[in-house]
């Protein structure tokens, strides 16, 4: 074989190696959930009442414009020791060790919300990491680094290790008020 024909060779892998790379980055940034309507949803609602709250609320999806959503809303109550509602999706398989964090689309009533998420070593139903953010009433995307969420207790990691997601919700939580939120797309970030 010449030279010229290994060089060219040579020059095809690492172009292939090159374009399969970007492929999977790009695979990575496709989004978790865009809420479809045509595809299962694996979202859970509840709310404290659960443990004995009182608080009291719903989930639906609907669709402005071209944005599907899910929509949580209603009462947060801290009476009876509650304080949320809550929808949550748990992952049928784990992610991969170098996601840094979730990106959220999401619009409201102006509130500050939450991301709580449930891993390998959340055992007891009060454990969690969890992460605030904004609404606002126009559609807006938050971006959250696993590193910014702290831990329910101190018993417990204190950085999230992507690997080890297990459940993601989204809450309304902590404070007696009204909760208004949609969400029209989760990904995650490398």
């Amino acid at each position: 074989m010449s030279r010229r024909n290994k060089y060219f060779i040579c020059a095809c892998r690492v172009l292939i190696i090159a374009l399969f790379e970007v492929s999977i980055g790009m695979a990575s940034e496709k989004p978790f959930e865009t809420f479809d309507p045509n595809k299962s949803r694996n979202w859970s609602f509840f709310t404290d009442g659960v443990m004995g709250g009182v608080s009291s609320g719903k989930a639906f999806f609907g669709k402005s414009g071209s944005d599907n959503f899910v929509r949580l809303e209603g009462r947060v109550s801290t009476a009876n020791n509650g304080g949320f509602i809550q929808i949550r999706h748990s992952l049928a398989k784990y992610l991969d060790n170098d996601i840094k964090g979730i990106s959220l689309k999401v619009r409201g009533n102006g509130d500050e919300y939450f991301v709580f998420i449930r891993t390998t070593s959340t055992l007891l139903p009060w454990q969690f990491y969890n992460a605030s953010f904004k609404t606002s009433k126009n559609w807006k995307v938050v971006e959250i680094n696993f590193k910014t969420f702290q831990p329910s207790s101190s018993f417990l990691r204190k950085t999230i290790k992507s690997s080890s997601i297990k459940s993601i919700g989204i809450v309304a939580y902590g404070r007696d008020h009204k909760a208004k939120i949609d969400v029209s797309e989760i990904s995650f970030f490398k």
